[in-house]
């Protein structure tokens, strides 16, 4: 669940409903807690204005370091689907992966060095600010933005996925070995090692009393030990379908519907006698859609007799089609992208076959028993 809020040279940019909770955390713990025990005797008014002040400068700060990725990205080449601001800060969400170590390195340190400028540049602010005696709500929030900065760069350079020193340490051990799987292999035992780690001093503050402190450390090793086995499942997917193209495991011989056959007749002479779970519609030789067992479930069973295949197919001009040439890992992204399980594929204005979801797990999982992924790509 995000909310929208434009777009950034040309980037989407979302907010997760889960950031709103955690500015809305940080202005009431800096009104309630902290802001009155370091400045005592401003007003309530004052403090909560200083935490939301703060909170906001947090908003922005973590904008920022999530375009220094992006904008890095987008001058390589590599397309940015949309930047996600959520509860642990953000996420810029690429459409592929970087295509060399150095370029991962490069991408991942823009952001830690982005909230590290910005905290200097606070500081600096802070500090001038502090020399002329400036006003005191000032001279607070200018000091806790600076120091969150701080924070934000240091804690973003943990070396740990799916932290940015994370992707530092798999494109320093990427560029070394010339292989990205055994890298990223390497760097999740390293991110696993720290996630225990981390969640054992969890454990040891709830123990000992400190139970906020320990479960918020328990809980970041818990994401950081979950992000580090997703970034790994990815890889492996990304690399055993390397160089595989769509033609390559497409099925070519396909059976095809008539547009004005009942549903029915669909039913009983496809969907109950193969096993495909969907069929392009065909007239003429044309391309009308495709139509799929959900697309069948929403007509009712007493209509079926009745109702023509047209009814139920999902139409040409909201078919998903990619071509013979199509890579098989950009094909199962626009499957998760449009949530479908199947493509047509087309070579011009012909029908070439239809590529499923399963064929593409079935692929992937030969290619990884035999061996056969690229374990030169670099």
């Amino acid at each position: 669940m995000s909310l929208n809020i434009g777009r950034i040279i040309g980037i989407p940019v979302r907010i997760h409903y889960t950031l709103w909770l955690v500015l809305l955390l940080i202005a009431w713990s800096l009104a309630e807690g902290y802001m009155p025990q370091h400045y005592p005797g401003l007003g309530a008014t004052t403090y909560w204005a200083i935490g939301i002040f703060s909170a906001i400068i947090l908003f922005i700060s973590v904008f920022l370091h999530e375009l220094s990725h992006s904008y890095i990205a987008k001058k390589n080449g590599l397309p940015i689907a949309r930047i996600t601001l959520f509860f642990f800060g953000g996420v810029s969400e690429m459409s592929e992966e970087p295509k060399d170590a150095a370029l991962e390195v490069r991408m991942a340190a823009a952001g830690p060095l982005a909230s590290f400028l910005i905290a200097i540049v606070l500081g600096g602010f802070w500090y001038l600010t502090f020399l002329v005696n400036g006003p005191i709500p000032i001279i607070a929030t200018l000091y806790y933005a600076a120091f969150l900065n701080g924070v934000l760069g240091a804690f973003n350079l943990i070396p740990a996925f799916p932290l940015d020193g994370g992707r530092v340490l798999r494109g320093s051990l990427w560029r070394r070995s010339k292989n990205l799987l055994s890298a990223t292999a390497n760097a999740t035992r390293v991110s696993e090692a720290i996630s225990l780690l981390m969640m054992a001093v969890g454990l040891f503050f709830v123990v000992f009393g400190d139970f906020v402190n320990g479960l918020w450390i328990i809980f970041l090793g818990w994401f950081i030990r979950s992000g580090a086995e997703t970034s790994l499942r990815q890889t492996r997917l990304t690399e055993s379908l390397a160089g595989v193209r769509v033609g390559d495991i497409m099925t070519k011989e396909l059976l095809s519907v008539s547009p004005d056959a009942s549903v029915q007749q669909l039913v009983s002479d496809y969907f109950l006698v193969h096993p495909h779970g969907g069929y392009p519609v065909v007239s003429n030789a044309k391309l009308l859609g495709v139509v799929t067992m959900s697309s069948v479930r929403s007509i009712p069973r007493e209509k079926r007799e009745i109702e023509r295949v047209t009814e139920a197919m999902v139409p040409y001009e909201r078919t998903v089609t990619v071509s013979p040439t199509t890579l098989a890992i950009d094909a199962l992204q626009l499957m998760a992208k449009n949530l479908v399980g199947r493509l047509v594929v087309m070579d011009g204005d012909r029908i070439a076959g239809m590529v499923t979801r399963g064929d593409l797990m079935k692929t992937m999982k030969a290619r990884q028993d035999l061996g056969l992924w690229d374990h030169t790509h670099v």
